[in-house]
């Protein structure tokens, strides 16, 4: 099974807020390569902040046109985001923002799910009273983004949280994989927090395994992180439910499974 296309805006749209690099005689290799980074860092950002959807279709062209450059470093750009994942490109047919299927999905989750168990086991491990600190803060954090707050800056919130979970493993090889996994799976982990009562269930969640940590208790931690980040059961429904409502059919559906 695979996603249709989802609705997306313009990438004209999306780049209005990208700062325009003037073309001048001084700018040679080293600024062709700034232009490279600009455009890989701020589609990589739309991508993973969820601004542009699994399934996009990006245009070069488009692109280079709104940001006033050729359309050279865009596709160096596009290129660098094909080998990290972020985007496929597919001949004759075009660039998309890559769109996972459902066992592909599932299987990142499972194995997401194991590196933040192992982060968080490592963090009880290791975790000093001043990182113990820092978690109460970003706990506090959450809770008060859960009442007051709407879903972007929960999540923000939510991602400062888990973040210092990781660094508290110790471990920066760790931390570096379990991120750039994170990053591939944050268009969905997002999504699910527009589900009803998600959000409440994620804080609950936070706060069991805060307390573990903080306790010194590995195992707990590590069961608690797994299981808030495992998508099973009524959780999994719900996720593709979200992702078929925000779908529209197409003849051109991306094969990713």
């Amino acid at each position: 099974m695979v996603f249709p296309i989802l609705r997306a805006r313009k990438v004209a749209m999306m780049t209005t807020h990208m700062p325009k690099l003037p073309n001048t005689p001084s700018s040679t290799a080293t600024s062709k390569q700034s232009r490279v980074h600009m455009v890989r860092e701020q589609l990589e950002d739309d991508i993973i902040e969820g601004r542009l959807l699994p399934g996009a279709q990006l245009h070069a062209d488009e692109i280079a046109a709104s940001l006033n450059m050729s359309r050279t470093p865009v596709r160096e750009a596009l290129q660098q985001l094909e080998s990290s994942g972020l985007v496929e490109v597919f001949p004759k047919r075009g660039t998309y923002v890559a769109a996972l299927g459902v066992s592909t999905m599932m299987e990142m989750f499972e194995v997401m799910a194991e590196l933040e168990a192992l982060c968080a086991g490592l963090a009880a491990k290791r975790a000093s009273t001043a990182v113990h600190a820092e978690l109460a803060q970003a706990m506090s954090m959450c809770e008060h983004e859960a009442q007051h707050g709407d879903v972007n800056s929960y999540y923000r919130a939510n991602e400062n949280f888990h973040h210092l979970v990781y660094k508290a493993s110790a471990n920066q090889f760790l931390q570096h994989q379990t991120l750039q996994l994170k990053n591939r799976l944050k268009p969905y982990r997002r999504m699910q927090l527009q589900i009803s009562h998600r959000i409440g269930q994620s804080l609950a969640e936070h706060r069991e395994l805060c307390n573990a940590i903080v306790a010194g208790d590995a195992g707990k931690a590590s069961a608690a992180a797994r299981g808030h980040v495992v998508v099973q059961g009524q959780r999994f429904t719900d996720l593709i439910a979200l992702i078929r409502e925000r779908a529209v059919p197409t003849a051109n559906a991306i094969q990713t499974d």
